[in-house]
């Protein structure tokens, strides 16, 4: 029995997490998932072992005719994600965000593409148009990869079925070929409810992150600052290890503080603060991309006027947003390990879950020797 990193009696951070912990504590932000997992044994490429899928974050709908204020960063980018280029151009988001495998991009942004067209004909002709959101993570290591599994119904499905509410984690969707510091991983997801006071004035905001988490090697993790790889390697064989560390992890932000796009893309470079807390130290192989979006402020597609007001929190206001997102993305990863299970891919490659009762053990006696 799999459990979220805060069902072991731990937590992350000082700032409150919201009702699901999760990023659909942004209202609005929905996120659904499609699993493939086929056969098993040797590799034999077209055919299997299958193990990937796609994970589909959706803004407040509808995006494409209300655009979200959006930025990034990217500590490495040995990596992608198609459509970025976009986004930090004019610092908005007009699609559904996709993850997938990384040979699985091009027809994933094909889907979307389909997907988008057939629910706004006006795309390409009314409108302009589109560049699919659709990052990646190398899952060939648990599978066949060059394959290509992924179909155009998969990405409808994982679009069509997206939800708010708690969100599955582990070996879903996007996550379900992925490891992190030599342990099975994938998806996590994370939130925190900032409150920001200015003087007479208080309010509260949502934010939430949701990774596709890949990463690293055992010795580097560590749990709220614990190396728990460090202490847990001993007992693990070559064969739970990988021989190639295949990189990667993409971190989605969204928040409901009303936020600039360069204030996004200043939220998501903290985010990297909390993929280093886990064990990342930005291989060269290895692809740390952050994509951020508010919901606050939304940019009408058409209007009769030419001037469109928005608010924005300003600047002095944000610290406590920027500590929190380095707390959800420490979390959501742990999550991604917490609740992911063993799991023997292509070519009988292994990758063994986190051990929690021995993770409880390690953090507890750990927490004893600090003292109170």
């Amino acid at each position: 029995m799999r459990s979220r990193y805060r069902d072991l009696g731990f937590a992350i951070g000082r700032v409150p997490p919201g009702p699901l912990n999760a990023i659909t504590d942004v209202p609005g932000v929905r996120v659904g998932h499609t699993t493939l997992v086929e056969g098993e044994g040797p590799l034999v490429v077209g055919e299997g072992p299958v193990r990937t899928g796609v994970t589909a974050i959706l803004p407040p709908d509808p995006v494409f005719s209300e655009r979200v204020l959006a930025g990034s960063f990217v500590l490495n980018g040995a990596g992608e994600v198609s459509g970025l280029t976009q986004v930090v151009e004019w610092g908005l988001l007009e699609t559904p965000i996709l993850l997938t495998s990384t040979m699985s991009v091009g027809k994933v942004s094909d889907a979307t593409v389909k997907w988008m067209t057939r629910r706004f004909p006006g795309i390409g002709t009314e409108f302009d148009v589109i560049i699919p959101i659709v990052g990646e993570c190398d899952d060939s290591w648990l599978n066949d990869a060059v394959g290509r599994h992924v179909r155009s119904e998969h990405v409808y499905r994982a679009i069509e079925q997206a939800s708010g509410g708690p969100v599955a984690e582990g070996s879903v969707g996007a996550g379900t070929g992925l490891v992190t510091c030599d342990f099975k991983a994938g998806i996590g997801t994370s939130s925190r409810q900032v409150v920001i006071r200015a003087q007479e004035n208080k309010g509260t905001y949502n934010l939430g992150v949701l990774v596709q988490s890949n990463f690293g090697v055992m010795h580097s993790l560590r749990v709220a600052g614990v190396p728990v790889g460090e202490i847990l390697a001993p007992q693990f064989t070559a064969e739970g290890k990988r021989v190639r560390n295949a990189g990667s992890i993409i971190c989605v932000v969204a928040t409901d503080a009303p936020l600039l796009p360069s204030q996004i893309s200043r939220l998501c470079k903290r985010a990297a603060l909390g993929i280093g807390r886990v064990g990342s130290f930005a291989a060269h192989a290895s692809g740390e991309i952050i994509i951020g979006f508010s919901t606050a402020n939304k940019v009408p597609r058409s209007t009769s006027g030419m001037i469109h007001k928005i608010e924005i929190l300003l600047d002095d206001a944000c610290d406590g947003l920027y500590e929190a997102v380095v707390e959800c993305t420490e979390e959501a990863i742990i999550n991604a390990l917490c609740m992911a299970e063993d799991m023997r891919g292509q070519s009988n490659h292994f990758a063994p879950a986190l051990p929690l009762d021995d993770l409880a053990e390690i953090l507890n006696r750990h927490n004893a020797a600090r003292g109170p």
